[in-house]
Order: C-alpha cells, then structure tokens, then sequence
C-alpha cells in the first residue's frame, strides 16, 4: 500500500452473494444485502470467484469499514463481522499495535481505521491511530523528513481533536492527547487535556507525570500567546518574526529554558550560529537537559569551527538518548570535519544500520565509497 493510497479499496470487488452463502447471512438478518464486499488480495478482474471464503468477505467489509465508513451498508457490516468474529475488536488491536511496534506504518494505520469502523463508539480505534501517526512520524523525523513527519503530526492532531469532541471518554485519553499536544509545542491544549486527567483519573503514578508537566507549562509562563505565535511563526519558516516574538517573550520571562531554546532554534535556521549557541547555552542555565538542545549546540559548534566543544555536546546527547541516530549521524559528520574517514564510516553504518532509510547516512556513505 503507498503511503497515501489513491484508492485504497482497488483491491475490493462487490459480488452478488452466492447460494451456498444466502443461507448463513438469513440466518443473522432478513434485510441482508445484496452485494457483498470481497477482499481479493489483488486485481480484482484477475480474480477467481471460486475461490471464494468467508475470510475474504469479513476482510472486504473491514476495508470497506476502514475507508468508507459511511458506506451504506456499514453498519450491517458490522453486525455481521460481530457476529462471525466476537473478539475481532482485540485481534484487530492487537495486531495493529504489532504492525506499528515494527514500523509497518501503513498496515498498522489501515487496522486502526478499521477498528474504529468497525467499533465506532469504542476509543481504541482512533486513540491506536493516533499514536501510530505520532510514531510514523518521530521514524520520519529521524531520518531528517521534516516535511512528511509534519504531515503526520497533522494528521494526528486533527485525530485527537475529533476523539475530544466526545463525552465520557476514559481518563486515559486526555493524558494521551496532553501528551501528545505538549509535544507539538500546542500548550493551551497540553494543558487542557492534562487537567481533566487529573480530575478523572485515580492512577496516581500517571497523575503525578501529569502535574510535572502541568507545573513546567504554568511555571515557564508557556500559555502565554507570544510563545505560541513564536513557535508558529518559526516551525512555517518566518523566523526573523518568531526571533522577535520570542525575545518579547522572553523579557517578562526570562528563566524559561524552552524560550531560549525557541530563540536558539529560530537563529540555527537562520545561519547566525553563534547567536544560537548563546541561546542554547542559556536554555542549558536554565534546565534545559536533554538531548535535542545539544545536539543543535553540536551543530552549531561545528559550524563555528569549535569542533572540541562540539564532540562534547554530541557525547552528552548520546549519553541521554544512546539510540538517536541524528546524534550518531552528526558524530559522522564531525568526523568528516575532522578528516577521520574510517570514523565517519563507522557513525554513518551504524544509522544505516538503525534506519535503512535514513538520507543523510545514505548520501555519507556513498561520498565515502567515491573518495
């Protein structure tokens, strides 16, 4: 299936039922109808009716489910699979969050929309696709495709925000979509969401990562709009306006570590690298502790020339996340930098190794080989 397929039900023929199967679909309703969706696992038109089975049937009507969930026969549909499948809404949980734990991204994405087809008043369906879309987009964003993890990032956005227009929802849901806005830098929302789930919930452990994250919102002044309008202004490429809004910002705040580290980011795009290492550096003083703000120190040391203070920074990083193949990856580059060829290698292969995919190793390791 391609990332965004065009038609994703080409492989689902609509079939007249058979004889042999009136009898069992009577037997469930009265009102069946008259043309049955058949998963054919191919071109429909090279197909065998012959071949014909009940598992074939149930998965059409899940891709029909999946895809056309307005269909009008939808919810005979889902009687029916209810009917010849009781605990289908486990297996398809199941083997969604399988699919996504080995980055099969797009069957994982299709069995969550099915599930939340074939079960539309449950959450485990859009919640799992939610979070499939966050995960395929942190795998997009370590291979340096911003663009397309943002993509995803949307897509997951605008799940949640349909999931939270529900009433009832369990607990569990608002600390996922908390979550999950804090990530993207939404703190209105973060907090919103991380506040019911405090209100709602009776998991003391998970109340408490709440309030951590609800007291850093409150303490670092990050509902204030100008943090808002900075970060947007600087994630759609209007960095001199985001640099500005950030610096207002940071008059009436100044021990907020995630505003600095805004600031340092907005001057990294900007090419004026030795304004961001200031940045980052104060983002640092004031608690910044994690992996992401020394990695971009890295970056900028580099192309400052300060190759020492570099591979120190890019150490740190690693010693906080081993597995951050964009820590690795700008070992290589240092490396380079350093005129130690082997090294590089050494760093580039152990990203290919972790992500196949990722561009950055690829292009490096080729530069190697025609040296």
């Amino acid at each position: 299936m391609s990332e965004f397929a065009s038609d994703p039900m080409s492989q689902v023929a609509f079939i007249s039922i058979p004889d042999s199967f009136q009898h069992h679909l009577q037997e469930l309703s009265s009102t069946s109808p008259a043309m049955l969706p058949v998963d054919t696992g191919g071109d429909p038109a090279d197909w065998n009716p012959e071949e014909l089975s009940w598992e074939m049937i149930l998965s059409g009507m899940l891709k029909v489910l999946a895809h056309q969930p307005d269909h009008d026969d939808a919810e005979y549909y889902r009687m029916f699979i209810q009917h010849m499948r009781p605990q289908m809404v486990t297996e398809l949980s199941e083997t969604g969050i399988i699919a996504a734990k080995n980055e099969n991204f797009p069957v994982a994405e299709e069995v969550f929309q099915a599930l939340t087809g074939l079960a539309p008043d449950r959450v485990e369906g859009p919640v799992n696709l939610a979070i499939s879309f966050e995960q395929r987009a942190d795998a997009l964003s370590r291979i340096a495709d911003e663009s397309r993890a943002q993509q995803y990032l949307d897509r997951a956005y605008q799940t949640y925000r349909e999931l939270l227009e529900r009433e009832d929802l369990p607990a569990d849901v608002y600390l996922n979509a908390g979550m999950f806005f804090a990530k993207i830098r939404n703190y209105d929302a973060a907090h919103t969401q991380l506040l019911r789930f405090v209100e709602e919930s009776d998991e003391e452990e998970k109340i408490s990562h709440a309030r951590r994250i609800i007291h850093e919102i409150e303490s670092q002044n990050l509902l204030d709009q100008l943090f808002k309008e900075a970060y947007d202004f600087i994630r759609m490429g209007d960095e001199e306006t985001g640099i500005a809004r950030i610096e207002e910002f940071l008059e009436r705040y100044p021990t907020a570590w995630n505003a600095w580290f805004l600031l340092g980011w907005g001057h990294r795009r900007r090419g004026e690298y030795q304004e961001a290492v200031d940045a980052f550096d104060r983002a640092v003083e004031q608690g910044a502790n994690n992996a992401d703000t020394y990695n971009e120190l890295a970056i900028c040391r580099m192309e400052l020339g300060d190759y020492q203070h570099a591979r120190l920074h890019l150490v740190h990083a690693l010693q906080l996340e081993p597995d951050n193949t964009k820590v690795m990856a700008n070992f290589g580059v240092l490396a380079l930098k350093e005129d130690d060829p082997e090294d590089a290698r050494r760093y580039f292969s152990a990203v290919a190794e972790l992500e196949p995919e990722d561009p950055v190793a690829q292009r490096y390791l080729k530069y190697l080989d025609e040296r």
